[in-house]
């Protein structure tokens, strides 16, 4: 009988996702005892306005599809925010924050690395968690990309130990899988391939956890809103119009949840660039101050600007975050916006 609710539940979407109740982990248990079943479901925080729509939906499906004329049972309670293991997980996690844009090639990455070592430099305890499942460059970034995570047992489950360089602890799925190979996974594969690293790893005591989102507001940032509750994001963007369209979008998401999630500001990445042999000169390439614009129409706090400088390229591919290199004016770029994200934290 239980063979048989489990099929029927993997029929049944959880609200605004991609993934069924089963997949999503949203089934705590399901009891058949004399003439009576009881199934209890655990939805995400962010759908909580949405649990007696989902403990009716189950108990119609069981009612009709079930050979059974017993009573049939279905509740459905509500995570608190960043709820997980006693030990392990999140639990111990002061702030989940999103690193986003609602484009690629804006420097989500490169920005989320340097303002992890900021932030570690700073005495902060901090976690960066590569969220890019297809294309993750957290590795590369931070030197490790042979490293593998082992796994310990805390109690009676097993969590995954992230690796741990600059001061700053890390996971990715870039560790576990081929860096020359091609992830070619469904939406729901991807998803839950986010949740074991968040929830299944042993992150300890952090301060902050940055999350490095890939582009989009599709599946994995729909995954991230159902496991836990954000402290904020950071939107990363170009000064440049078709970015900023992007970001605009990216914003609106996460404004939209439930709870919404605060922005905490915006960094206008790629500002401009200035020559070594004209150090007077600035060149707007990609535009002039379209993310500060942005910030001001919006009414939320702009974070600062990160010119190009190809030291922060070139660190980057070396696996050294410029934001290491403690007496150059790059680094105090990322200090600056590090100090005012932890500012509006507390």
């Amino acid at each position: 009988m239980e063979k048989h609710i489990r099929a029927i539940l993997t029929k049944i979407l959880l609200p605004q996702s991609s993934q069924n109740l089963i997949d999503a982990g949203a089934v705590d248990s399901i009891l058949v005892k004399n003439n009576e079943i009881t199934v209890q479901l655990r939805l995400p925080l962010a759908i909580a306005k949405f649990a007696k729509a989902v403990e009716h939906t189950v108990h119609g499906a069981l009612a009709k599809e079930l050979p059974f004329s017993g009573e049939i049972h279905v509740l459905a309670a509500v995570q608190k925010a960043n709820e997980g293991a006693s030990a392990g997980g999140v639990s111990q996690v002061k702030h989940i924050v999103a690193v986003a844009s609602g484009k690629g090639g804006v420097g989500k990455s490169t920005v989320s690395a340097n303002l992890a070592v900021s932030l570690a430099q700073s005495g902060y305890k901090v976690g960066l968690l590569d969220a890019d499942i297809f294309g993750p460059s957290i590795p590369k970034m931070f030197n490790v990309e042979d490293a593998r995570p082992v796994a310990h047992t805390i109690g009676d489950k097993d969590f995954i130990t992230p690796i741990e360089q600059y001061g700053v602890k890390i996971l990715s799925i870039g560790f576990f899988v081929d860096s020359s190979q091609a992830v070619i996974w469904r939406g729901p594969m991807a998803g839950n391939a986010l949740k074991q690293l968040l929830t299944e790893a042993d992150w300890g005591a952090l301060d902050v956890l940055l999350i490095d989102m890939p582009p989009g507001t599709s599946d994995i940032q729909l995954t991230l809103s159902h496991i836990v509750t954000l402290s904020g994001a950071i939107m990363v963007s170009t000064p440049q119009d078709v970015a900023l369209i992007d970001v605009a979008k990216g914003m609106d998401f996460y404004e939209k949840q439930t709870p919404p999630t605060p922005i905490l500001g915006i960094v206008e990445n790629m500002a401009w660039f200035t020559p070594a042999e004209l150090p007077g000169n600035k060149y707007y390439i990609f535009g002039k101050g379209g993310a500060q614009q942005l910030a001001a129409q919006k009414h939320i706090p702009f974070l600062g600007e990160i010119p190009i400088v190809q030291s922060i390229r070139e660190h980057a591919d070396n696996g050294t975050p410029a934001a290491l290199q403690e007496n150059s004016l790059v680094a105090e770029y990322y200090r600056a916006i590090a100090k005012q994200v932890m500012n509006r934290l507390k």
